[in-house]
């Protein structure tokens, strides 16, 4: 996000939390990139049907119109936008007087929910969540047979690179001699350390002035051979921070290694801390 888009986002958000409804009334609709619209639509028609029995006659008529009013502007997606939407609808107090306002919020990171939500006020927490600075890490999970690249951002997993291995089993074939079937082999994972170095060093560069730190799973020895093998461009190679056992080297991979690895990532931060309030203290 560059600072002129996340300054109009932050004002945006600042705007809608000074706005207040009468009742229960202000609608707040959560729609992540991969949710059907057509599934939301249906949810809303619904809502729709069950708001008539709202006995309150001005947030009934209100409740309503501001889902009329959602299902009008979901009419011009047959998919949301890339990284989902977030659409506002309700009467609000402006300058005074009562206004019916209706709209549509692109953010600029993934919705990381679906969520359809009546109150008082707009609920913009997962929003105002995108604005905080965030800690950036790399992950990568690599075996004989697969490799897996990723960033972990802020709470957020995204994997970036995936890529497989020609690496032959253990079990030689035909008449092909134990030690020339070693060679090959040793040469085939070589190989392929070497074109996973060199994607995650493709994938990984463009952040390497916001990683705080790599991280590498894996099985033993595979994790290690591909550490100590400098396989990783040299300024990627000197933010690897820690090594840890992980079962999977798909993208469940990437989970399960920020999982093993939490104890490291709090102790960073408690040490981070620390050095600013140091510094503070001088």
């Amino acid at each position: 996000m560059t600072s002129k888009l996340e300054y109009e986002f932050k004002r945006k958000l600042e705007e809608l939390e000074k706005l207040k409804g009468r009742g229960t009334e202000l609608i707040t609709l959560y729609i992540p990139p991969d949710k059907n619209i057509a599934d939301v639509a249906s949810q809303l028609r619904s809502e729709l049907s069950q708001a008539s029995n709202i006995k309150s006659k001005q947030t009934r008529t209100n409740v309503m119109a501001g889902l009329e009013a959602i299902l009008q502007r979901l009419k011009f997606f047959k998919k949301p936008p890339e990284h989902g939407m977030v659409i506002i609808s309700g009467v609000v107090e402006v300058n005074g007087k009562q206004k019916h306002i209706t709209e549509i919020i692109e953010p600029p990171e993934p919705v990381p929910l679906y969520k359809y939500h009546c109150d008082s006020t707009f609920y913009l927490e997962p929003l105002k969540e995108m604005l905080k600075e965030k800690k950036l890490y790399g992950l990568i999970v690599i075996d004989r047979r697969e490799a897996t690249v990723g960033i972990l951002k802020g709470k957020r997993i995204e994997a970036l690179n995936y890529t497989t291995s020609m690496v032959p089993g253990k079990h030689r074939q035909g008449g092909q001699s134990s030690v020339r079937f070693e060679r090959l082999r040793e040469i085939a994972i070589h190989e392929f350390y070497k074109k996973v170095g060199e994607k995650a060093s493709e994938a990984l560069l463009p952040y390497k002035d916001e990683l705080l730190g790599i991280l590498i799973g894996g099985p033993s020895p595979t994790k290690e051979e591909f550490y100590e093998g400098e396989y990783l461009h040299h300024e990627l190679q000197r933010k690897i921070i820690g090594l840890f056992d992980v079962s999977y080297t798909d993208e469940s991979g990437l989970y399960e290694l920020v999982e093993k690895a939490e104890d490291v990532l709090q102790e960073l931060d408690l040490m981070k801390e620390k050095r600013l309030m140091n510094r503070f203290l001088k």
